[in-house]
């Protein structure tokens, strides 16, 4: 069968290994469009590719967010962000992760209560 084996979908190739970490974030900037970069994250799909870019377009200096799946077989998003002058690609994502990390934890906290 040509389909990878299902263990892939989780495990961090050996190629994206940092310091004896994983590192599933990777950023590279975009050499024609000022403001502009694409951000690959290893082993997801479209559920934080979605979430991701619907923070990022709750942002006034996100000028543009969006993401793709570059292949079915490959497990990774690629997330390209263009700001405005007064932001950077990177404040931006750093900015959107930590707001969800907070509406996440706020979730989290109310269904505790309620359960």
């Amino acid at each position: 069968m040509n389909a990878p084996d299902r263990y892939e979908r989780f495990v961090v190739p050996e190629g994206t290994k940092n310091d004896n970490h994983s590192c599933r974030v990777s950023y590279e900037r975009d050499t024609k469009i000022v403001n502009a970069a694409s951000f690959t994250i290893e082993r997801e799909d479209h559920t934080i590719g979605n979430i991701v870019r619907m923070q990022l377009h709750r942002d006034p200096n996100v000028l543009f967010a969006g993401y793709k799946l570059p292949h079915p077989l490959q497990y990774k998003i690629i997330v390209r962000i263009h700001t405005t002058s007064q932001s950077s690609p990177t404040q931006a994502y750093t900015q959107a992760v930590n707001d969800l990390d907070k509406e996440l934890e706020y979730l989290k906290q109310a269904f505790e209560v309620c359960f």
